[in-house]
């Protein structure tokens, strides 16, 4: 498994999204997904699910401190005291006495930063989060959020995969020392899967689209992926991407795809829906 030095935190570099996994099945998947091999399990306050992740934790055969447990704060509560009031009910949802990283969901202009930023480092003060990062961040933010905050940050969190360049964020994060995770990392597969590139490069390693994707994403460096399922055979799939490795053409052709997709693509890096202008 590759494992992304984040500014210090050190973060298995695929892991398990859990969004609109809801239920028992949010059980299921998490437990299995931590049983054949995963390390890294990303939840937010908002997807409803943080009581489900928590028990699928601990239903599997890994201890507590071998799993590296994401959350995330959603914007209405991203203000001094509020924050930690979120953290604090997510810790509670989860079962756990702290997360190995906390991110700020989406940014909020109707909040100032440097109240958010002092907020979430608070929560890490007190040993709530060992580490803090951001989601759905512009590289200008980005570097406006890192200048503001004490603490290092490990990430920012955004919607990455071939048909969407984030290569202003990628280039802010190399240079502050984060990692950038890719969410909806395979996009939508029927259409990104078709693509010449994709299945020219299936072809020639004996896999399936989404694994020459999320190689792709793993090939990048400070890059990680998120995928997300709620089918239990997915997930070794989706783990099988350490044992081959894409071409400079074949990763190349990959990243070409996002410039028949312009308008993806926001010149400052991205157009976060929340806080867009």
């Amino acid at each position: 498994m590759k494992i992304l030095p984040a500014n210090g935190a050190e973060m298995p570099a695929l892991g398990l999204g859990t969004w609109q996994l809801k239920d028992d099945i949010c059980i299921d998947i998490v437990s299995k997904a931590l049983d054949v091999g995963y390390r890294h399990v990303d939840t937010a306050h908002m997807y409803g699910n943080e009581k489900e992740v928590g028990q699928g934790i601990r239903a599997a055969s890994v201890p507590r401190e071998d799993v590296f447990l994401t959350t995330k704060v959603w914007p209405t509560d991203i203000g001094d005291g509020d924050l930690q009031r979120s953290a604090e009910t997510s810790l509670s949802s989860l079962g756990t006495d702290y997360v190995d990283l906390l991110l700020i969901h989406w940014p909020n202009k109707a909040i100032p930063l440097a109240d958010s930023i002092g907020a979430l480092n608070k929560v890490r003060e007190r040993g709530l989060a060992r580490n803090i990062g951001v989601s759905n961040f512009t590289s200008t933010m980005l570097e406006e959020a890192a200048s503001l905050s004490p603490a290092p940050l490990a990430c920012n969190q955004v919607e990455y995969h071939p048909y969407l360049s984030q290569k202003a964020v990628h280039d802010m994060a190399a240079k502050l020392g984060m990692a950038v995770i890719a969410y909806c990392p395979i996009y939508k597969a029927g259409a990104l899967f078709d693509e010449k590139a994709v299945q020219e490069a299936a072809v020639a390693h004996g896999k399936t689209a989404a694994q020459i994707v999320l190689r792709w994403h793993m090939q990048q460096d400070g890059c990680g992926a998120i995928p997300r399922t709620s089918k239990p055979e997915r997930l070794a799939e989706n783990l099988a991407v350490f044992d081959f490795e894409l071409s400079d053409s074949e990763m190349a052709s990959l990243t070409a795809l996002g410039a028949n997709h312009d308008r993806l693509v926001n010149p400052s890096g991205f157009a976060p829906q929340w806080d867009a202008a």
